[in-house]
């Protein structure tokens, strides 16, 4: 199929939360487009068929790839948009769309795009358009590229996604992970007309990536639904195979995610990272001590490999952290991935995040074995 000719720049008015519970003539469009932008989901949902895989996470079925899909999205994209779509429960398809409206995937090298260095008129950079700046707010948190180990003094939605020590808005292995993160934030995979509306601020911008995502899923029928999956918990995190005490703390730590960070907050509004791990344990009937500091010498230290869902996981990140001394703390939900409390402009401050290539890890404890 021949390639769709390069579109228009999009529009970067970005709208805040806040922009748009108070902003009436924007919630009214919003519910008029919704209508259509529904019924193109039904098909994006559905159109996997013999040619679908499902998420590892088992939370959302993943579209099959379209003839149009293999034949114009660049090798490298499209297998990152998979990968990120198995990670993160959102469907690839979506991922794609977003990259194709924003940057054709990579490819608009027009002077002002923004896509392989700068930012565009708003304050947007990189392959999926994520702000740096300007209108466009500052969701990339932190210069463009910047060390892996310090994303967290900036918060935002910056990821090192390909374990290089980099979190680089212009690499896509980094920009579509954060893209992913950003879009659940704001209510994917649940509601995702919603997160593209937060992601851009535009109702037109919907109708364009719902509209790709429809072009590049199979268009079969679907076989597998998330409703029947009984591997699926709230929040579009896997089940872990958990039990007893470490199942209770993860119980809990679920209940927590997409609430805010607070330094020394520990519930139920908001907490910082030891704040909830403290009170993830206290649920189950344990008690721990309240720092991170503390907890890292509460316990037996458990080499890396050996790690199970409910364990702590200490990182060398933040005010008089230290190899020894560890600042930040999260809770293991399996080998790849932790529920932890981020950062004050982190969004959102409590979230699920990779911790098996972070180069400031520093270990791992059981507060069950002391």
């Amino acid at each position: 199929m021949p390639e769709t000719p390069m579109r228009a720049p999009v529009s970067r008015k970005r709208v805040g939360p806040r922009a748009l519970s108070g902003d009436t003539g924007a919630v009214q469009l919003w519910l008029a487009v919704a209508a259509g932008a529904l019924m193109v989901l039904v098909a994006v949902f559905l159109g996997a068929g013999t040619g679908s895989d499902t998420s590892p996470a088992g939370c959302l079925p993943q579209p099959g790839t379209s003839d149009e899909a293999e034949g114009t999205i660049p090798a490298n994209y499209l297998a990152l948009y998979r990968k990120v779509g198995n990670e993160s429960g959102i469907p690839w398809t979506i991922l794609a769309g977003i990259g194709k409206v924003e940057s054709d995937h990579g490819r608009d090298l027009r002077p002002g795009s923004g896509v392989r260095s700068g930012a565009n008129l708003a304050g947007a950079a990189g392959p999926m358009q994520i702000g740096i700046g300007g209108k466009a707010t500052d969701n990339w948190g932190g210069p463009p590229r910047q060390r892996w180990q310090d994303r967290e003094r900036d918060g935002g939605f910056a990821i090192d996604g390909n374990g290089d020590g980099w979190a680089n808005v212009y690499d896509p292995s980094d920009a579509i992970p954060a893209a992913a993160n950003m879009l659940k934030a704001y209510g994917a995979p649940t509601n995702i007309p919603n997160a593209l509306l937060r992601y851009n601020g535009s109702t037109e911008y919907i109708g364009k990536v719902l509209n790709w995502a429809r072009r590049y899923a199979h268009d079969s029928v679907q076989t597998i639904t998330a409703a029947n999956n009984v591997s699926c918990q709230p929040g579009g995190v896997p089940a872990q195979p958990a039990s007893g005490t470490a199942a209770k703390v993860i119980t809990y730590a679920r209940a927590q995610l997409g609430k805010p960070y607070i330094w020394g907050a520990d519930g139920p509004d908001a907490y910082d990272c030891s704040g909830l791990t403290m009170m993830a344990y206290r649920a189950a009937g344990i008690s721990i001590p309240r720092t991170t500091f503390d907890q890292w010498r509460h316990g037996t230290h458990i080499r890396r490999g050996n790690q199970q869902p409910g364990d702590l996981v200490f990182f060398n990140s933040g005010p008089g952290s230290s190899p020894s001394n560890p600042g930040h703390v999260g809770i293991v939900l399996n080998a790849h991935q932790m529920i932890n409390a981020r950062c004050t402009t982190c969004r959102p401050g409590i979230a699920v995040d990779s911790y098996g290539r972070r180069a400031d890890l520093v270990g791992f404890v059981r507060p069950t074995q002391r």
